[in-house]
C-alpha cells in the first residue's frame, strides 16, 4: 500500500496557494447564452465572480485510469454503484439509456470490456465510488474552488489552454465532428450519423492524449474526456443569482461534476461550467481525479 501511495503522489502536480477569482465574467456568460442552445439561466450559477483563498495542494495530473481503478478493486473487493444496481447509463439514439451490465469494467454494456483501454479514464463512477478510491489511495476529491483554479490558473480563461476554443486540444463532440456544432439539433444529427457509421465511435481517449489542452499548471484533460466529481456539495455562489429554479432546488442535495466529457459540446467543457448531479449519478462519461493535502515545505512550485 505504501508503494501505491508513493507512486500516486509522484503523478500529482503541486498547485501553489493563492487568492483567486472563481466564476465566469458576466460578459462571457452573455456570449455563451447567445451562442449555444441552452438558456442563460442554465449557466447563471457560474456567477457572480468571487474571491477564494486556496491553500497549496496536490492534484492528479490525469483523471484516474481504468488500470489504477482495477488495482483498487483487486485490493479492496469494492463494487461500484453501477455494478450493484446491474446497469449503467450509455447514450443511445436520443438520450441516456439504462444498459444492462454497463459499469466501469464494461463501459458500453454487457459483453464489452477494457481491452486497449487501460490508460483511458475510468467511467460509470458515482461520487461514492470516487470517494472510496480516494480513501484507499490516501487522497481526496478536490473542492470546487481547487478544481477551477487548477483548470484556468490564477487568471480566468474559458478553456484550460486559453481564450479561443480549439477542437485539437480536447476530447469533446467538436473533436470527433471535426467542426463546430451549432445547436442541439446539429449535435443530435451528428450523433446519429456517428452511431450508424463504421469505424471509430466517439468515446473516451487515453489520458493525456491532448497535450495542447493542458492547463497552466500542466494538468491534462481538465476539459473533456470525462466529467469529474468534486467534493463540494452543489451551492449557488450567491442567493440572488437569476438561475433556473431547478438549480436552486439542487442546493445541498446534489454534487458537482466539472470539465465535461467526450460527448459534450465546447460550451460544456469550459473551466467554469458547473453540472449539478445526484451523487449516485454515473454514466459512460463520468470519472474523477484525486487531490491531496501537502506539507508546503516539501512542495516544488517551479512549474
Amino acid at each position: 500500500m505504501t508503494d501505491t501511495i508513493a507512486e500516486g503522489r509522484a503523478n500529482m502536480v503541486a498547485i501553489p496557494g493563492g487568492r483567486v477569482l472563481i466564476g465566469a465574467p458576466g460578459a462571457h456568460l452573455d456570449q455563451v447564452g447567445d451562442a449555444q442552445p441552452y438558456p442563460r439561466t442554465w449557466f447563471a450559477d457560474e456567477s457572480p465572480r468571487h474571491p477564494c483563498q486556496v491553500a497549496p495542494f496536490l492534484l492528479d495530473r490525469h483523471p484516474v485510469t481504468n488500470a489504477s481503478y482495477d488495482l483498487f478493486v483487486r485490493a479492496s473487493g469494492y463494487r461500484t454503484e453501477a455494478e450493484q444496481r446491474g446497469f449503467g447509463l450509455v447514450y443511445g439514439e436520443h438520450f441516456w439509456e439504462e444498459r444492462a451490465g454497463a459499469c466501469w469494467r464494461s463501459p458500453s454494456g454487457a459483453g464489452s470490456d477494457l481491452t486497449g483501454r487501460q490508460r483511458h479514464p475510468v467511467v460509470h463512477i458515482a461520487r461514492a465510488d470516487a470517494e472510496a478510491y480516494c480513501a484507499w489511495a490516501s487522497k481526496r476529491l478536490p473542492t470546487e474552488a481547487e478544481w477551477e483554479y487548477a483548470a484556468h490558473g490564477s487568471t480566468w480563461r474559458p478553456w484550460p489552454w486559453g481564450e479561443d476554443f480549439d477542437p485539437a486540444c480536447v476530447n469533446c463532440a467538436e473533436h470527433w465532428a471535426e467542426r463546430l456544432l451549432g445547436d442541439l439539433t446539429d449535435w443530435h444529427r451528428w450523433w446519429a450519423q456517428r452511431r450508424s457509421c463504421q469505424g471509430e465511435r466517439p468515446a473516451t481517449t487515453p489520458v493525456g492524449a491532448f497535450p495542447g489542452g493542458d492547463s497552466p499548471f500542466g494538468l491534462a484533460d481538465m476539459a473533456g474526456n470525462v466529467a469529474e466529481w468534486i467534493a463540494t456539495p452543489y451551492r449557488l455562489y450567491a442567493p440572488e443569482v437569476n438561475c433556473d429554479p431547478i438549480l436552486r432546488l439542487a442546493q445541498g442535495r446534489y454534487g458537482v461534476l466539472r470539465g465535461g466529457g467526450w460527448m459534450n459540446m465546447r460550451w460544456q467543457v469550459r473551466t467554469t461550467e458547473r453540472i449539478a448531479c445526484h451523487p449516485s449519478y454515473s454514466t459512460w462519461a463520468t470519472g474523477f481525479r484525486c487531490a491531496a493535502d501537502v506539507d508546503t515545505e516539501q512542495l516544488d512550485f517551479s512549474r
